[in-house]
């Protein structure tokens, strides 16, 4: 089978939707069944595809596309250009990595998609007006014109669902996991930086649902109410995006520009190395798809405390520290954390086949076999 992935996506900085675009080409490309994988991306997504996601696979090409990174190339390009290649590729099948809008009678094979969130419906604010309209327009294209739609979790299945009621009666739908796989991956610590330890992490793109003003306010608190060491640094990686601004503006109102180390590109080695040297990772989110930071940590073993919603207790189960988003949460999120610093107790935890490499490639071309 070849396969077609599109990944040409707005970022200039590595973002969980292209790291799924990547490890999708990877899993797939180790199975026998896979003989060749076109991963398209844009010209301004090459370096990073290149040094952050160790794509090493012969049977895997990066298919360039050169064109200007606006709104309207973009969607020109997915109508027009995406099909055209399909066929120029000889595709067996094309996977978008995520929703885009496209006209399936253009394509000469079956079309599946990667549903991640139902942000645009759930959290408009994510985008604003009236970009929103424009994102659950294309939204509903995609998924109504898709053969086949790959949800990343039950939760984000069931959101699906609840906005498109009749969506499985229509066409073929599964939950298949992004897996996780650091095996491969030697921890490499971050040169240039000013990281100090003891720290926190986070690993959140700057938008509204990832509450990251809500831990920026937690860990003003505890260093306020000296609960934690005074030389413990907070380490925010995560591409910039519609909360930037106000995260640049909070921190040093906070006086907390001497603490606080936004990144915004690291590669794998780099992100395992943070994963494994910080006290515990925050996921303050409001709503998530999948969180691929989540199952990454816990893979390393490494401390999570995250916000009490279902998606991440569909990922983490009893291995997480979970606080209320009732009430006051800023005080909520300080007193998990302090509890977890305290919690000396290091249990192992169990590797979840649910994220492995080869379960996950399984899954894929058993969901490919249905289409």
């Amino acid at each position: 089978m070849h396969l077609l992935i599109a990944a040409l996506h707005r970022p200039t900085k590595p973002t969980g939707v292209c790291r799924h675009a990547a490890n999708l080409a990877k899993c797939l490309a180790d199975t026998d069944k896979v003989s060749k994988v076109s991963l398209i991306i844009g010209s301004w997504q090459k370096a990073y595809f290149e040094e952050s996601f160790s794509i090493e696979s012969e049977k895997i090409k990066l298919v360039i596309v050169d064109l200007n990174n606006t709104a309207l190339q973009r969607n020109v390009w997915y109508l027009w250009g995406l099909p055209q290649l399909a066929r120029q590729h000889y595709a067996d099948l094309i996977h978008l990595s995520f929703p885009l809008p496209f006209i399936r009678q253009l394509f000469p094979c079956p079309v599946v998609t990667t549903i991640h969130d139902l942000y645009p419906y759930e959290y408009p604010e994510n985008f604003g007006y009236p970009n929103v309209i424009f994102n659950q327009l294309f939204l509903k294209q995609c998924i109504s014109n898709s053969d086949g739609l790959s949800c990343v979790s039950q939760s984000t299945l069931d959101k699906l669902q609840e906005y498109f009621p009749k969506i499985e009666k229509r066409k073929q739908t599964a939950v298949i996991y992004n897996y996780v796989d650091f095996s491969h991956v030697t921890s490499q610590a971050i040169k240039s930086t000013n990281i100090k330890s003891p720290f926190l992490l986070a690993v959140a793109q700057h938008r509204k649902n990832k509450n990251l003003d809500i831990l920026i306010k937690s860990y003003h608190l505890l260093l306020n109410n000296n609960q934690i060491n005074d030389a413990t640094q907070l380490i925010i990686v995560g591409s910039t995006g519609p909360e930037t601004e106000n995260i640049h503006n909070q921190i040093p109102a906070l006086s907390l520009q001497d603490r606080i180390l936004l990144m915004t590109s690291i590669k794998d080695e780099e992100l395992r190395w943070l994963y494994e040297n910080c006290q515990l990772l925050v996921v303050p989110s409001s709503t998530e798809g999948f969180c691929l930071p989540l199952a990454e940590a816990l893979s390393l073993a490494c401390k999570v405390v995250c916000s009490n919603i279902p998606i991440f207790r569909e990922i983490g189960n009893d291995n997480c520290n979970y606080f209320g988003l009732e009430g006051d949460v800023t005080q909520n999120l300080a007193n998990a954390i302090t509890k977890s610093l305290s919690n000396q107790d290091s249990d192992a935890i169990v590797p979840d086949q649910r994220f492995s490499k080869i379960n996950t490639a399984n899954q894929y071309l058993k969901f490919y076999d249905m289409i």
